[in-house]
């Protein structure tokens, strides 16, 4: 970790829908340049938090703080600083990949000189050139996840949520998918990303691991094999997940 700068600070977060308890006392802090793991089974609250997170939801009550700033009072602020890319894909399939890259571009508010120097580095680094003028719903399932990414940092955030990003790809394009995370990391984007499948985990800098709306284990992911007697982080998983199951 090259540095102790706090990029996020969560103590005692609760998201509560009624009587149901989505997230029961979270706590963590994520670290400037940080590749950030936040790992559970689907239902186990990850969602849930990065909603919050992103200021796109509010949390019952707990200390939660992105960038410095507070989740309660300045979520605007907080959307302006950060990019997001969302479980279900985010882009507009009816618009072509330039439409996409200039519609996001004028969100984020670059000027018309930023917006096309980024996107043609985007265009070339993807190697989209020959699909620059296509419909974004034609492209491979791999290429719009890949592109959608390369949207979500494009005005070079101080981090970027990635919710469950390589959902239904093959282990190749997801393979790809993690190249470009450690490009962003190497750029100095601090990357926060959920996702389910645990050989992932490997390749974090650091990871929490919910069950049941409760983080179970946090720490680097050596550590947490040699904690938990593991071989990998599926096994510590499902140790803990057994382990829950039999304390509740």
């Amino acid at each position: 970790m090259a540095t102790q700068e706090k990029i996020i600070h969560v103590r005692d977060l609760v998201k509560k829908f009624g009587n149901f308890t989505a997230n029961d006392h979270l706590n963590f802090d994520v670290y400037k340049g940080d590749i950030y793991g936040f790992l559970g089974a689907n239902g186990a609250g990850k969602t849930t938090a990065i909603k919050i997170l992103c200021g796109l939801s509010y949390p019952t009550s707990g200390t939660v703080e992105v960038a410095g700033l507070n989740i309660y009072k300045e979520r605007e602020n907080i959307k302006k600083d950060i990019g997001y890319m969302s479980q279900k894909f985010s882009l507009y399939e009816q618009l072509t990949v330039q439409e996409n890259i200039r519609f996001y571009g004028g969100i984020y508010g670059l000027k018309k000189k930023e917006l096309n120097e980024a996107g043609n580095h985007m265009i070339e680094t993807l190697q989209l050139q020959n699909e620059r003028h296509k419909i974004v719903g034609d492209l491979p399932l791999g290429w719009k996840q890949k592109l959608a990414f390369s949207i979500a940092i494009m005005h070079n955030p101080c981090i970027v949520f990635l919710d469950e990003p390589t959902g239904g790809v093959d282990p190749k394009t997801r393979r790809q998918f993690w190249e470009l995370i450690y490009q962003a990391a190497d750029r100095g984007i601090t990357v926060f990303v959920t996702t389910h499948y645990m050989d992932e985990a490997e390749y974090c800098q650091r990871l929490s691991i919910m069950v049941d709306g409760r983080i179970e284990a946090l720490g680097k992911p050596e550590d947490l094999k040699n904690e938990h007697a593991a071989g990998s982080m599926e096994e510590v998983f499902i140790k803990l997940a057994r382990k829950q199951k039999e304390t509740s």
